[in-house]
């Protein structure tokens, strides 16, 4: 009893947790061990929860096109805090992989009159709406004059889910938890539609541009007055000589009169934008995958660190969505890995081993990768509860281990968390010793991966690794918290 008053207090408050140990998580991979991971996910999964706790829900669509090297995402952000104030929030990504300093762009935007409707979202100049076949969702969104997009996500194989329930309860009775982590997949999708954007100008650029236009208009009205000038008179010439002598002597008079302006040179600088247009079309769309999680209690509770990747071919589609909790529940991994075909799932797996390799101690604090390599240990999708009584048991032909690597040196943005979140929310955790949430997003057409004997693949590839809570002094061995 005094431990559920506890978990009930800092989910709360938002204070440090004491430490329950393992008994006090019941994850969704520890229920599966031994079973069959992969359960199809229905229209039903994909409906907003919007309790009257405190949680996230996000509803994120990434995309990727390997020719162009454009990547990113378009989320929704809904979330409770407290119970007492429900927001929502827009927020994208654009980048180019293949040429960084040509397109890297972030919004996130307040949105208004936001509402649900089941697997529907609604707000002022915004809608996701999925349709009634359940097989494409239509992501538009005019709310912010940077990015708009509208964008279709048209499912290749059918939703995943781990398990019947594929929820992570947080507390000492799974009935009654005091919180809860969960995800809902599309893991691989054909994308089309239109992004409109507009990118910022920069000053040095403009101010080129315009210099050069300046340089040939001036020559050709040079060369259009050239003859006229020939033919001037020296008279004439005198009398324009002492027109500039009394223009001048005017203007030093208005600089020394007190009339004179002195905040024109200080008139701040007007931004430039200039207009792009990206476009999947229906004939030549890109991959996308697009995953729904709900979060029922504070961030920095939940997990101390999150590993995320995705990476696509014209033949596979894999996912890896892990998150590590904090001390406080025995630091434990809950790791949900999806390796799919042009138009199937062929394992969902839940012994992964997602790598850090080449750490080195950042000016931030954390120990960052320079590269990653994530293991997938799991089964085909056909398999049955019954015919996997035991893992090492079974036939070779039924195993599927999967290895995806990437160099982690393109880096799209590493997104200090609290520079992003509302004041409100931010005032919850910015007290808690040892939290600072940081996220390291990349993006790069060299990842590989090898599926069973099969040959390696490159792959375009989006990872994420993030940071949100440690000891309290930096070393190799923070991120294990051991």
């Amino acid at each position: 009893m005094l431990k559920w008053i506890q978990g009930g207090i800092s989910a709360v408050t938002g204070i440090a947790e004491p430490e329950y140990g393992k008994e006090y998580i019941h994850s969704v991979t520890e229920r599966l061990e031994g079973k069959q991971p992969y359960r199809e996910a229905t229209r039903k999964d994909f409906c907003w929860k919007a309790p009257d706790f405190t949680n996230v829900e996000t509803a994120t669509f990434y995309f990727s096109d390997s020719k162009s090297g454009i990547t990113g995402f378009a989320q929704i952000i809904h979330s409770n805090v407290l119970g007492m104030r429900t927001a929502a929030q827009f927020t994208f990504r654009i980048f180019n992989a293949l040429d960084p300093e040509s397109l890297n762009i972030w919004t996130s935007t307040k949105l208004e009159n936001f509402r649900i409707d089941g697997p529907n979202f609604y707000a002022d100049d915004l809608s996701i709406e999925l349709s009634d076949d359940d097989n494409t969702y239509h992501f538009v969104s005019n709310v912010c004059e940077l990015s708009k997009v509208d964008l279709y996500f048209t499912r290749c194989t059918p939703g995943v889910k781990a398990g019947d329930d594929p929820t992570t309860y947080y507390g000492e009775n799974i009935d009654e938890p005091w919180g809860t982590m969960s995800h809902h997949f599309w893991p691989r999708n054909l994308v089309h539609g239109t992004i409109n954007l507009k990118i910022e100008v920069p000053q040095d650029e403009e101010d080129e541009e315009k210099s050069n236009s300046d340089e040939n208009e001036d020559g050709e009205e040079e060369g259009e007055e050239e003859g006229e000038e020939e033919r001037e008179e020296e008279g004439e010439e005198e009398e324009e000589e002492e027109e500039e002598e009394e223009e001048e002597e005017d203007d030093s008079e208005d600089e020394d009169s007190s009339d004179y302006d002195y905040d024109s040179d200080f008139e701040e600088i007007e931004k430039v934008y200039r207009d792009e247009a990206i476009e999947f079309s229906e004939d030549t769309p890109c991959y996308g995958m697009f995953v729904m999680a709900f979060q029922g209690m504070k961030p920095h509770h939940a997990a101390k660190a999150w590993n995320f990747a995705v990476t696509h071919s014209d033949e596979n589609s894999v996912v890896l969505m892990e998150f590590i909790t904090p001390k406080s529940y025995g630091n434990t991994k809950v790791s949900i890995g999806i390796i799919t075909d042009k138009d199937s799932i062929l394992s969902v797996t839940i012994n992964n081993d997602y790598q850090h390799l080449n750490s080195e101690i950042d000016e931030v604090g954390w120990n960052v990768p320079k590269n990653i390599k994530v293991t997938f240990n799991g089964f085909s999708s056909r398999l049955t509860d019954d015919q996997i009584t035991d893992e090492n048991s079974l036939a070779e032909k039924d195993k599927l281990i999967a290895v995806l690597e990437g160099p982690l040196t393109n880096l799209v943005e590493r997104v200090d968390v609290m520079g992003e979140i509302p004041g409100f929310v931010k005032n919850i955790v910015s007290g808690v010793a040892g939290t600072k949430p940081f996220i390291y997003q990349y993006a790069d057409q060299n990842f590989t991966l090898q599926i069973g004997d099969n040959e390696k693949k490159k792959c375009f590839g989006w990872a994420e690794v993030t940071f949100i809570s440690k000891s309290d002094t930096v070393t190799e061995e923070s991120y294990n918290e051991n």
